[in-house]
């Protein structure tokens, strides 16, 4: 008679009867260690922290909050926030919109998705805004484009250099038009900037992309990303879709960009700040 047991391999114990002992699994708690989405390693967070939020195996760039790459650039205690209590409200009575931003505070533990003011990066003064991707995937709204419409206005009174890091998911639909708008009254504020002979430096982060491509991301006057950057105005599957054309490899990538012209140069994270030091003494003719 057949029985469900009949082709099971049956268990071959040693003799001493003794199972084998495992050795404990150490608990490391989540909140210490990091996976990297590259070559799926983990690491402790801290030591992925001090060396940048760069990969130790494969290289590959984290993203990283505004407030952690103001403490790899400016100079220590040097920067002073601007407007730091603007934050967006549901003007369009969106739905869900409160409680996305609410969730967005949170997480970020900002109350918007750009901070901005002014520093000193190797004893240079220049203004900065670096946008962060944890509230609502840097992307831009009303506030967002006032604040740095805010910082380009002082720095043109002051004739400082700005020095913007971008980092955005495009305009924030939840705004509808009023979101649009900010990519002409940023570009008005830039150009305004520019007019009064005063240095605009962007510095493109995984992804750059929509309405904050379209506009002030693309208009310094020296343009730099991080290596293997998305930077676009839409996404390569949306163009594929819609040219029915194969894209070339790493196309909207830094490299690529690099090549067709579009960047002036791809900037290791761990060197941005000797990189800006030297454009800061080279415009200011070497006076600090």
């Amino acid at each position: 008679m057949f029985t469900k047991n009949l082709f099971k391999k049956p268990k071959n114990e040693l003799e001493s009867g003794e199972k084998e002992q495992k050795a404990p699994v150490a608990s490391i708690p989540e909140e210490l260690c990091i996976s990297c989405p590259s070559c799926k390693k983990a690491f402790f967070k801290t030591d992925v922290n001090d060396i940048c939020g760069i990969c130790p195996s494969c290289s590959h760039y984290f993203k990283i909050g505004a407030r952690a790459r103001i403490e790899l650039i400016a100079d220590k205690k040097s920067f002073s926030e601007h407007d730091k209590k603007l934050t967006s409200t549901n003007t369009l009575a969106f739905p869900e919109y409160d409680d996305k931003l609410d969730k967005a505070r949170k997480e970020s533990r900002e109350n918007e998705a750009v901070i901005t003011g002014v520093c000193s990066i190797g004893g240079y003064p220049c203004a900065l805004f670096v946008m962060e991707p944890r509230f609502i995937m840097g992307s831009m709204g009303r506030i967002v484009g006032e604040k740095i419409t805010r910082l380009f206005e002082y720095a043109t009174k002051k004739s400082l250099t700005v020095i913007g890091y971008t980092v955005s998911g495009g305009a924030r639909m939840q705004e509808g038009i009023l979101s649009l708008l900010q990519m002409a009254k940023v570009s008005g504020a830039v150009k305004n900037h520019s007019d009064a002979g005063n240095l605009y430096v962007t510095v493109l982060t995984n992804p750059t992309t929509g309405g904050v491509t379209a506009s002030f991301a693309m208009q310094g006057d020296i343009i730099i990303a991080e290596p293997n950057a998305l930077i676009g105005f839409a996404g390569p599957r949306v163009i594929e879709q819609t040219m029915r054309q194969k894209l070339p490899p790493n196309f909207q990538r830094a490299e690529y960009l690099l090549g067709t012209g579009f960047i002036d140069a791809i900037v290791d994270r761990k060197e941005h700040r000797e990189f800006l030091t030297r454009v800061l003494k080279i415009h200011s003719g070497g006076k600090s």
